[in-house]
């Protein structure tokens, strides 16, 4: 069974590149062959692995919205049944997207709507699942505040930690455990500032 130590397959390798190329110059502004070049192989060789570039994004933006869902569930199955603490892993979690999958939040950004109907209902419908977790403990922490209120503002924490991409070049930034303390404490904040 594979493990988080052991190297990433070769399709591993592609969707990453294809991840980080499709964010810095658009999807459109992509070929297969240098999408191919960034993982030493050539652009017909990809499709051994994936049918086209559309089959890489759609996979990418699905998997991640997937990912995050999972995590979610984890979260809570494995909390105390301390709200705070299962609150706070949430948090983590998303951070820990937030911080290490840059390309993913720029492409679901730019390139969500050139994915297949069905593909992009399939985002939508996880994405959903995932904040209703979200919801379902905010208002566990805050029990007077309104559903509609809750959810609102976990789509604003989502807004404020998805804002990575955004703040400077990486190596810009503080450490990344400075970044992640900070991220944390204005998501707390802002759950606090909600239901005060």
């Amino acid at each position: 069974m594979a493990t988080r130590t052991d190297a990433p397959t070769r399709r591993e390798q592609i969707l990453k590149e294809a991840a980080r190329l499709f964010a810095e110059r658009g999807f459109h502004g992509v070929g297969v062959d240098e999408i191919g070049a960034a993982v030493g192989i050539s652009g017909p060789g990809l499709y051994r692995h994936f049918p086209g570039k559309d089959a890489m994004l759609a996979e990418l933006l699905v998997g991640i919205s997937g990912q995050l869902l999972t995590g979610g569930k984890r979260c809570v199955a494995e909390a105390d049944g301390s709200p705070e603490q299962t609150l706070d892993a949430l948090i983590e979690g998303h951070i820990d997207f937030a911080l290490d999958d840059r390309s993913l939040i720029t492409l679901h950004d730019r390139e969500l709507d050139r994915l297949r109907d069905t593909d992009r209902k399939l985002v939508r419908q996880l994405q959903r699942q995932y904040v209703e977790i979200w919801v379902d403990v905010v208002r566990k922490v805050y029990p007077d505040l309104a559903e509609n209120a809750a959810r609102v503002c976990v789509h604003a924490v989502f807004g404020l930690l998805n804002s990575t991409p955004h703040l400077s070049r990486r190596d810009a930034l503080p450490s990344r455990s400075a970044m992640a303390q900070l991220l944390h404490s204005l998501a707390r904040g802002a759950f606090a500032a909600t239901a005060a």
